[in-house]
C-alpha cells in the first residue's frame, strides 16, 4: 500500500495494483478502524475521468462532514496527490504529507 497523506485520523493511499484501473483513486482508512467494508478502507474517492480532475465518492462508509472535508484535502492538494500516485506506481518512494489541522 502506498500511503501518500495524513489528514487527522485518516490515511489516504493507494495500491499499486490500482495502476491498471481505468479512473484514479485513493482509498481512505480510519486509523483505528476495527469496522469496514474492505480491509481498513472506509471509503473510495475518485480523484479523475478521462484525465480531467473529477473527485467523488465511488463508496463510503464515512460521515457526510467527513466526506467533504476528505473532498477539500484532496481538491486543495490535488497535484500533490497525482504525482505520488505516479510514484507509487512506479515503484518510488512517497513524501508522506501530513495535515493536523482543518481549513476553515
Amino acid at each position: 500500500m502506498g500511503k501518500i497523506l495524513y489528514f487527522l485520523y485518516f490515511i489516504l493511499s493507494v495500491f499499486p495494483t490500482d495502476a491498471n484501473e481505468n479512473r484514479r483513486h485513493i482509498h481512505v482508512i480510519k486509523r483505528g478502524s476495527k469496522k469496514s467494508h474492505i480491509g481498513d478502507t472506509v471509503a473510495k474517492i475518485w480523484i479523475e475521468e478521462n484525465g480531467e480532475k473529477k473527485i467523488e465518492i465511488d463508496w463510503s462508509e464515512l460521515s457526510a462532514d467527513e466526506e467533504a472535508d476528505l473532498i477539500k484535502v484532496i481538491d486543495e492538494h490535488y497535484d500533490y496527490i497525482n504525482k505520488c500516485i505516479d510514484k507509487v506506481f512506479n515503484g518510488q518512494k512517497v513524501e508522506i504529507l501530513r495535515i493536523t489541522k482543518k481549513n476553515k
